[in-house]
């Protein structure tokens, strides 16, 4: 049984999501830098789960880390979880959505804000709602 409250099958996810929707958001892939729709976009609202809608970043978080993927220095309180990722010879904290488990990137301790954190996530992993 998952733990999220959002279950459906890998035939439904790839039925729902675009092709480049499932790579990263049910695959972890990960999109070439510089390349994402948010990366500079620094629009009012908040940016949603693309997988399932979920509410994860206010825009007023985001911030440009000149690192290629829109980057925000917090989530929404409880709708991110956090799992430790070994798989390229390091380590790193990946970042999921708390309701259905989907990747969106991952967070950092090298933020440049009060919060030292940096939550760097792939554009095709969110959706913005503008204000």
């Amino acid at each position: 049984m998952s733990k999220y409250k959002v279950n459906k099958t890998e035939a439904e996810w790839k039925a729902q999501l675009t092709d480049a929707e499932y790579k990263i958001l049910r695959e972890k892939g990960t999109e070439r830098p510089n390349t994402g729709t948010y990366n500079l976009v620094f629009d009012d609202g908040t940016y949603k789960c693309a997988a399932c809608s979920q509410q994860l970043f206010e825009s007023s978080s985001k911030f440009d880390a000149h690192c290629g993927w829109p980057s925000f220095d917090e989530s929404i309180k409880g709708s991110v979880d956090y799992i430790e990722d070994k798989t390229i010879g390091m380590l790193r904290t990946e970042i999921v959505c708390s309701n259905c488990g989907s990747h969106l990137g991952h967070v950092f301790n090298d933020g440049p804000t009060e919060t030292g954190t940096r939550y760097c996530v792939n554009s095709v992993s969110v959706a913005l709602d503008k204000k």
